[in-house]
């Protein structure tokens, strides 16, 4: 009796040993929880940054979509000025009042008037304006004067200032009065369209200074039409993202690809300053500012990420996450995203230290589970790579019959037994399935071949003219014999022109070409095989007479088309086969030889894709059974010789 022990033995002794030894496993674990958990973190912290992002850009907006629509439904405000001032002005300072974020508030005029309340709380705001002490508001107005007063200029362009309690501090006249509300981007867009529109950035005319704005028409007069401002810089306040890491960054572009704001101090003054002097190729020079946009821009165009997904990408050889969200405000500023960015790097610096540390301690130990494995590896390897050969050998349906393999472990040599009896299974079940499907079922590479789908086939059916009466005048055992000798001719003559005999039925046979197995050239196969086998059949019968055998004279029917190709039947026992009106027509096709006395007919469909190849016959229109439509058949007579 050869001794043996079984594997948990072996591996128990080893294995165990060298666990006592052996750190590494644990703290590599160790290490991947650690990153995992860590990077874990920074995108949840990244996931909350960009909420809070987004609901603070919304709110700075939103105050102002919500000033602008209230405002174009005001009376007061459809007359040009002077009409009406005071009422202006003191809706547009209330607005300022409770929309901290706005920089101004204006109204433009078809005929060219103008009426602007500024918030002059910002600093830069007052120096542009050269304000005088105690200014709050400034009111810049652009009015047509009146007729009886034709003697002076047409136009009257001011600049006033206001204090905190709306008193009037100075006034002084605007003498470039070239501007004109008319040729703005905001009076333009929305003339254009005349729904409510989001600009920008773009450079104001009378602060020069880049900003965001807001427009709407009037209800009662669409040529009319009311905006506000958001300064740049207070949209890049929004965007500080050094909680998350210190190389963090976060920016908003806009529908276009430009730069709107930016986290990085400097990189926002310089955006700023660029929008203060340029209004050409702005984007082309801003978007320079940060590497990443580029790939923030091409990862905005996948639905995956657009709408919030978070991306792993790789910056100037740096892994890093970045989290994309759109920010659009009540159908406004759409395609607008924000973007935040982080090295992947500063979220697991941490867990990277901890196994640099944890490595050099358990380097020892290491090296001891690593002998022991190869140890334990080439007491089993032999064995098991001998039966991995055997189970590839089965998988190819090599299925000749093998010596068992014999090893020192128990659970091998059941192994090597199971396989034995595989190879005997699969050898009979390849007696009753055609033989590719069943080295689809088995290799587990290629198992989904079997599943049911829609492609073209090409199909053939036999059948045996008289065969009931053959049958009558022959005992049972002499027509066995005869077709037994029959099928194997023409499986063997299916095989060789690459057919799969998918089965037999009666004295019948179902070939099929391009299922399971591919091939583009399958009504020439399936044609020069129903000659081959029309050729094989004639000599048979010769053999058959001269034994006393009776004559098996054949009739074929072959059609191209598309079917259902796969396995069919209940979920414990199941067939592969074909099925749809390709398979039908095939079979009829076969029946209508005994009426047309002919052997092998073809539907037009199979002639058609064969026709420098093969000579046919034609036959006309026909009527099969069960179809509403004739069906145009031809003889297939013979192949054509170069």
């Amino acid at each position: 009796m050869r001794w043996s022990k079984p594997l948990r033995l072996h591996l128990g002794v080893l294995v165990v040993s060298s666990l006592l030894f052996t750190s590494a496993p644990i703290i590599w674990m160790a290490f991947n929880h650690g990153s995992e958990a860590a990077v874990s973190a920074g995108a949840q912290q990244m996931r909350q940054m960009s909420l809070r992002l987004i609901e603070g850009y919304r709110n700075t907006l939103q105050g102002g979509t919500e000033a602008v629509a209230l405002a174009t439904t005001l009376p007061q405000l459809v007359s040009p000025p002077p009409e009406e001032i005071k009422a202006k002005q003191q809706f547009f300072q209330e607005v300022l009042r409770n929309v901290p974020n706005a920089t101004s508030i204006y109204a433009g005029y078809p005929d060219g008037s103008y009426l602007q309340v500024i918030n002059t709380a910002r600093r830069d705001v007052r120096q542009t304006l050269a304000t005088p002490d105690g200014t709050a508001f400034a009111i810049r107005m652009i009015a047509r004067r009146p007729i009886a007063q034709s003697s002076a200029a047409d136009i009257i362009s001011t600049l006033g200032f206001l204090d905190s309690d709306t008193k009037m501090i100075g006034e002084r006249n605007v003498e470039d009065t070239s501007f004109d509300p008319r040729q703005s981007p905001w009076y333009q867009s929305v003339i254009q369209d005349g729904v409510p529109v989001s600009v920008g950035p773009y450079v104001t005319g009378t602060l020069k200074v880049p900003t965001l704005a807001i427009a709407a028409p009037m209800r009662d007069d669409g040529k009319v039409v009311i905006g506000i401002n958001i300064h740049l810089q207070t949209v890049s306040r929004l965007l500080d993202a050094g909680e998350i890491s210190p190389r963090a960054r976060a920016y908003i572009i806009d529908a276009g690809g430009n730069l709107v704001a930016h986290s990085d101090p400097d990189i926002m003054r310089r955006i700023i300053a660029l929008w203060s002097r340029t209004s050409g190729a702005f984007a082309a020079t801003a978007n320079s500012f940060d590497p990443s946009l580029a790939t923030v821009e091409r990862l905005r165009q996948d639905p995956a990420f657009a709408g919030g997904g978070l991306a792993r990408v790789d910056l100037n050889g740096e892994t890093h996450l970045v989290q994309i969200a759109p920010v659009g405000v009540s159908g406004l500023f759409t395609g607008s995203v924000a973007a935040i960015v982080v090295p992947l790097e500063d979220l697991v610096a941490e867990a990277n230290r901890l196994l640099v540390r944890n490595l050099f301690v358990a380097a020892a130990f290491v090296l001891a589970g690593v002998a022991a494995s190869v140890a334990l590896s080439r007491m089993v390897s032999r064995s098991l790579y001998r039966l991995a050969d055997e189970a590839r050998r089965i998988g190819d349906l090599d299925i000749g019959e093998k010596g068992e393999s014999h090893s020192w472990i128990s659970e091998i040599n059941t192994l090597a037994t199971a396989l034995v009896a595989s190879r005997h299974a699969i050898g009979q079940f390849a007696l009753y399935v055609p033989r590719e499907v069943v080295r689809r079922i088995v290799n587990p590479e290629t198992r989904t071949i079997v599943r049911a789908k829609r492609q073209d086939v090409t199909a053939l059916f036999t059948d045996i003219k008289d065969f009931t009466t053959i049958s009558e005048q022959h005992s049972p055992e002499e027509v066995v014999d005869t077709l037994s000798a029959y099928f194997e001719l023409l499986n063997t003559i299916a095989e060789r022109h690459g057919g799969t005999v998918v089965q037999y039925l009666g004295d019948s046979i179902f070939v099929m070409w391009n299922a399971p197995v591919d091939d583009i050239r399958h009504a020439e196969h399936g044609c020069r095989c129903a000659l081959a086998m029309k050729a094989a059949i004639d000599g048979l019968n010769e053999a058959n007479l001269r034994n006393g055998r009776p004559e098996l004279v054949t009739r074929f029917g072959l059609h191209t088309g598309p079917a259902v190709v796969g396995s069919f039947g209940a979920i414990s026992r199941q067939q592969y086969t074909a099925m749809g009106d390709t398979i039908n027509v095939a079979s009829r096709l076969e029946g209508l030889n005994k009426a047309l006395n002919t052997s092998i007919l073809v539907s037009a469909a199979t002639r058609a894709a064969v026709a420098d190849r093969f000579a046919f016959r034609p036959l006309g229109l026909a009527p099969v059974k069960g179809r509403a439509e004739k069906v145009d058949i031809w003889e297939l007579v013979g192949e054509i010789k170069d």
